[in-house]
């Protein structure tokens, strides 16, 4: 019979050939099977999993086997502190797009009105952070995707978000004619021969969400060139992208007239949000 030591470390050897967390993703799956935190795994290493909750941990460490990101097995992933569902249909989210939550925070103020949008929303991560932080702000979210929409929505209530609007909308297609102070945006951007599409979690992902034409600048570019309908004076556009778009996304804003062009890096060093004004 197993116990938990036991079963953690046949699933850890199971899967260091294809993962580089082996242990945490073993953890992650026995705390689904046994709807446990992993603080119970430390204090009962010694447990002996019943013959159900066995069965269960091994269906779930099988799918993982086959390459499916853990995010998509139990549904879930923490983002900024907090909890967001997630399936499918909707990129997982990752601690890179912090970075466009921090840079937007220090441009939003906590005690008055503010206009955000947030294209391409997903799972919602970035406008329900964004309207949970700033409660006095007046978030909207588009998606192309029923199916993101639906998701998003799911997050936003459960964490009780309730100055938020969703539309369904090709970037600004179908968003009613207004004036935002920030405009942001985690677009496709990969080129859709990058090999990396092939390899890790991003096989899993939604592909529409991920690749772009046009080097995976063409999103970009639609966005940046329409947001100057959308933006008060004075207001701000953060747009995520590449590792190495850096000089392509801060030459096609400053071809578009966008003041103050900046790029910041991420939790690796990497250029990952670029920056301008609408002035």
């Amino acid at each position: 019979m197993y116990n938990i030591k036991s079963a953690l470390t046949l699933a850890a050897d199971t899967l260091s050939s294809i993962s580089d967390s082996a242990l945490l993703d073993a953890e992650v799956l026995l705390c689904q099977a046994l709807n446990q935190p992993r603080s119970h795994l430390r204090a009962w290493p010694d447990k002996p999993l019943q013959s159900e909750q066995l069965i269960a941990f091994l269906a779930l460490l099988e799918q993982r086997q086959q390459g499916k990101p853990i995010a998509y097995i139990t549904g879930n992933r923490e983002f900024w502190s907090r909890d967001f569902q997630v399936t499918p249909d909707v990129l997982i989210p990752r601690p890179d797009t912090e970075l466009l939550i921090e840079l937007s925070l220090k441009l939003i103020p906590t005690d008055t009105p503010f206009k955000i949008i947030d294209l391409g929303t997903g799972s919602g991560i970035i406008a329900i952070t964004l309207a949970a932080e700033r409660p006095q702000a007046q978030v909207s979210a588009t998606d192309f995707s029923l199916a993101a929409l639906d998701i998003a929505r799911l997050n936003a209530d459960k964490h009780r978000i309730s100055n938020i609007e969703f539309y369904h909308s090709d970037w600004f297609a179908d968003v009613p004619p207004t004036k935002f102070n920030i405009i942001i945006s985690n677009p496709p951007y990969i080129a859709e021969d990058d090999s990396h599409l092939q390899q890790g979690d991003v096989r899993f992902e939604p592909q529409t969400a991920l690749s772009a034409p046009e080097q995976g600048l063409a999103d970009i570019r639609i966005i940046a060139d329409t947001a100057r309908d959308y933006l008060e004076l004075g207001g701000h556009l953060l747009i995520e992208h590449g590792y190495n778009q850096q000089q392509q996304v801060q030459a096609l804003f400053k071809d578009l007239h966008y003041d103050k062009v900046q790029t910041y890096t991420d939790l690796s060093g990497q250029p990952r949000v670029t920056y301008g004004q609408w002035l």
